[in-house]
């Protein structure tokens, strides 16, 4: 435990403004990182000690929106040597056969950027979170708590609690903020592998009778893959062997792409659309999967989780300067987040329940979507732009 007491200041109006984030995983820090570095004074709790943080062995999909908030924060350039950008998407319907490709030049362009060069990054989390504890460190308003099983005492003197410690969430619970939970029939087993038949630069999302399948590159001829079908049968296929397994995975591949060695132990676990309402309460504002969690399908997770980061880290800015009452800080952030959760949360659950099955009702409306993103360009552009940059902030071309 670090403490460093905020330096006195008759100006600054965050001289007296004291954040206190539950939970370290890599929403949770970048809270307390964008805070620290708005001016606050943070402290940081969670009961795993910094080795249980680092160990995961998981990988996100990293989108433009999550670039430009690590951007903000001075950690992409630190993170390019880990960063696996991939340039192009094949969006593949395995029941019909039909396939489109997305690259990224059909994202809109930025301002100031020109036409975008990457659909996406993949980042592997223990560089991730080794880079966001040696930042914490570094912050002189920041204590870190960790490992700390016990957990804060009386909130007396904190003027924002900031609620980032999971779907479980014991503060959301602590607040009394509802909860709404709806379990899906399938879950999601994650692995590592080498594959072969797949440009490294190259990802994709496979849409299978049984559930999203998305493969994302991880450099050279690794791959992270996110298999989603029912949790019994992802069960079963966790307990078989190294070869049974590669034998199991290679049907469900499409057959261009042939995995050969495992790279980690597959892990299967329930997937369930959660979302919690309202987001802020007393004092307390909900951020991450203690606010919301998807279907995996889109890898669209992580990146709702880290834009509710960069809107909080706005507020927080604005609150330190004085131009926004601190009162007025829960409302205004709940306000700007609730729509982009809602839209994602209804797009992902839209998108399990149209491509999941066999429906021959529906086999029909599959095939037009498709056939309409690979004819029209712009069309294309509007979905990237909308899985990049959220629902709320698209681009035209």
């Amino acid at each position: 435990m670090r403490r460093t007491a905020p330096a006195a200041t008759n100006a600054a109006p965050a001289a007296s403004l004291r954040a206190r984030v539950y939970g370290a995983g890599p929403t949770g820090a970048l809270t307390a990182l964008a805070m620290a570095r708005s001016g606050w004074a943070v402290e940081l709790w969670d009961p795993l000690p910094p080795a249980a943080l680092l160990e995961r062995s998981r990988a996100y999909a990293l989108t433009h929106s999550s670039a430009e908030l690590l951007q903000s924060l001075n950690l992409w350039q630190a993170l390019q040597p880990h960063l696996a950008p991939f340039c192009r998407l094949e969006l593949c319907d395995q029941a019909l056969q039909q396939r489109v490709s997305f690259l990224g030049g059909d994202l809109p362009s930025r301002p100031g950027a020109g036409a975008a060069e990457a659909v996406g990054w993949i980042l592997q989390h223990r560089p991730l979170m080794a880079l966001l504890l040696q930042e914490l460190e570094r912050q002189p308003r920041l204590d870190l708590h960790l490992g700390d099983a016990a957990g804060p005492g009386s909130a007396e003197g904190v003027d924002l609690e900031v609620a980032a410690d999971g779907h479980h969430s014991p503060r959301r619970r602590a607040a009394g903020i509802r909860h709404w939970h709806r379990p899906y029939r399938q879950g999601c087993l994650t692995v590592q592998v080498r594959l072969r038949g797949s440009q490294p630069d190259q990802a994709w999302e496979l849409f299978r009778p049984e559930g999203p399948f998305a493969v994302l590159p991880l450099g050279d001829d690794a791959f992270q893959l996110v298999w989603s079908a029912p949790l019994p049968r992802l069960q079963q296929l966790e307990a078989l062997e190294p070869a049974a397994f590669l034998d199991a995975l290679s049907a469900a591949l499409p057959e261009q792409l042939q995995a050969e060695v495992l790279l980690d132990r597959p892990r299967a676990f329930p997937v369930a659309l959660d979302w919690a309402w309202p987001l802020q309460r007393k004092g307390v504002v909900l951020v991450g999967e203690a606010a919301h969690r998807s279907h995996p399908v889109g890898g669209q997770g992580l990146n709702l989780c880290w834009r509710d980061v960069a809107v909080l880290q706005q507020l927080a800015a604005r609150t330190a300067s004085g131009r926004l009452p601190l009162r007025q800080l829960p409302r205004r952030y709940a306000a700007r987040r609730w729509l982009d959760i809602a839209l994602v949360l209804l797009a992902t659950d839209a998108l399990v329940r149209l491509f999941s099955n066999r429906q021959p009702l529906l086999l029909p409306l599959r095939r037009l979507a498709l056939a309409l993103l690979g004819r029209f360009t712009w069309l294309r552009a509007v979905s990237l732009s909308a899985m990049s940059d959220g629902p709320c902030r698209l681009r035209w071309p």
